[in-house]
């Protein structure tokens, strides 16, 4: 385990290797994003997401799991897009937003259990930038916490990084995180559903 500070640009490129080494070998790190903080893995490494799901105790057949993605060309890879919400994706992404959309079959098996999958490109240059190096998705899920707990165990990292780090391989410190949760945007059909309002504002096409 180990905490790596990582800055919104001009950071070191073996650091940025290190950690998509990590996920290339199957490991869990913990990341900023645009809302709050979370954990993922490489997106197309099972076992990784399998262990994810047990350590927050998501039920993959009951829940719709998400990604993130560099950009809106490889959302295309592993969402089906049709042309309205593409446009929509274009106007409100890198943003707080979670859409969801039908699943391609160049996502595992675990993600085609609901057939649809959470797609988001956090205006967040740290992970972006991450998965841009790893020239794949990041299965991705936000750091829970109790109603009772100290928000500040999921928002700032040299904290996050005392309770979970032995949980996982690597802690990215990208300053104090967020509290908010993303806005879930349901688009599997070109009828439009806001399922949760999060920090995003969605703008129309």
């Amino acid at each position: 385990m180990e905490l790596i500070k990582l800055y919104e640009k001009n950071n070191d490129p073996d650091k940025i290797q290190e950690i998509v080494n990590v996920l290339n070998d199957g490991g869990l790190i913990i990341y900023p994003t645009d809302t709050m903080y979370a954990i993922g893995c490489h997106a197309l490494k099972e076992r990784a997401i399998e262990r994810i799901c047990k350590m927050k105790n998501i039920d993959p057949r009951k829940n719709n799991l998400s990604i993130i993605c560099y950009d809106l060309s490889s959302i295309s890879e592993y969402a089906k897009v049709s042309n309205n919400i593409f446009k929509l994706m274009r106007r409100n992404l890198p943003g707080p937003f979670t859409f969801i959309l039908n699943g391609t079959n160049r996502l595992p098996k675990i993600f085609r259990n609901r057939k649809e999958v959470g797609i988001r490109m956090p205006d967040n240059n740290i992970i972006r930038d991450i998965a841009h190096q790893l020239n794949a998705p990041i299965m991705t899920t936000t750091l829970s916490f109790e109603e009772d707990e100290d928000i500040e165990y999921v928002s700032d990292p040299e904290l996050i990084y005392e309770k979970y780090g032995s949980m996982v391989d690597i802690v990215i410190d990208g300053g104090m995180g967020g509290v908010e949760l993303s806005t879930i945007v349901m688009c599997n059909k070109d009828d439009i559903e806001i399922l949760r309002q999060g920090k995003g504002i969605l703008r129309d096409v």
